[in-house]
């Protein structure tokens, strides 16, 4: 399942800036000047899946979305 394409989405306006995703996942998330989720690779490599499921998993606004094809 981690080698099946995942493609991210990161929904600002539910977005409270907790910073958890860029904590866990800096290659993937990051946070503009205001606190808020910067997307920085919708579809990242599946070396990054890991961090990317537990970067949603800790996100306490639910602003991440992941998408598998399978």
């Amino acid at each position: 399942m981690s080698d099946d394409p995942l493609r991210v989405t990161a929904d600002r306006r539910l977005c409270c800036g907790a910073g958890m995703c860029a904590l866990i996942a800096p290659g993937v998330f990051d946070q503009c000047e205001e606190g808020l989720v910067v997307l920085l690779d919708p579809g990242p490599p599946a070396a990054a899946h890991a961090a990317v499921r537990e970067a949603a998993d800790q996100c306490p606004c639910a602003a991440i979305t992941l998408h598998t094809a399978g």
